[in-house]
């Protein structure tokens, strides 16, 4: 099973902020989700049915352990109320640990997960903490490489500059 992390916010501009912090940070868009009575996202392609069922299907899926009707029922009704969860699948314990701190900056009003601690993932985490889109955009400052070779192979030299 794959890892789930899930913070419930009881505005969507807190959420809104939170799902940016992810994506700055380097949570690709397909791996964050954003639910919303405005904006069901992934409950929305369930078919036609009252938003309360779509949204408990689909906090049923991502939570499919022995209480997990409970947490769904549960999250349709508050989202139905107004609040706004955002939906995290991190991948390696960097993104664990990142997307667990990102999201306690935002003080969700309550936060569930799964899997976390599984080992059995798929790795498409870097062995390291800098986001992946760093590597690929160079910064100007004093200290920074100076080209994409040079961050990526640190400690080499090359003759083109």
């Amino acid at each position: 099973m794959s890892a789930v992390l899930l913070a419930v916010f009881n505005d969507f501009e807190t959420a809104d902020r939170a799902r940016l912090a992810l994506f700055r940070d380097g949570f690709p868009t397909d791996r964050i989700a954003l639910t919303a009575r405005g904006g069901p996202g992934d409950a929305a392609t369930e078919p036609t049915r009252p938003l309360h069922d779509r949204l408990a299907q689909y906090f049923r899926t991502l939570f499919s352990h022995a209480d997990g009707a409970q947490h769904a029922h549960r999250l349709a009704d508050r989202i139905e109320r107004g609040a706004v969860a955002i939906t995290v699948l991190p991948r390696g314990d960097i993104e664990v640990k990142r997307a667990t701190e990102l999201l306690g900056h935002a003080s969700p009003d309550e936060v569930l997960d799964r899997d976390l601690d599984d080992p059995s993932w798929e790795f498409a985490a870097a062995p390291r903490s800098l986001p992946w889109v760093r590597t690929l955009w160079v910064e100007s400052s004093p200290d920074a490489p100076h080209c994409v070779y040079c961050r990526l192979f640190p400690g080499s030299t090359h003759d083109t500059h």
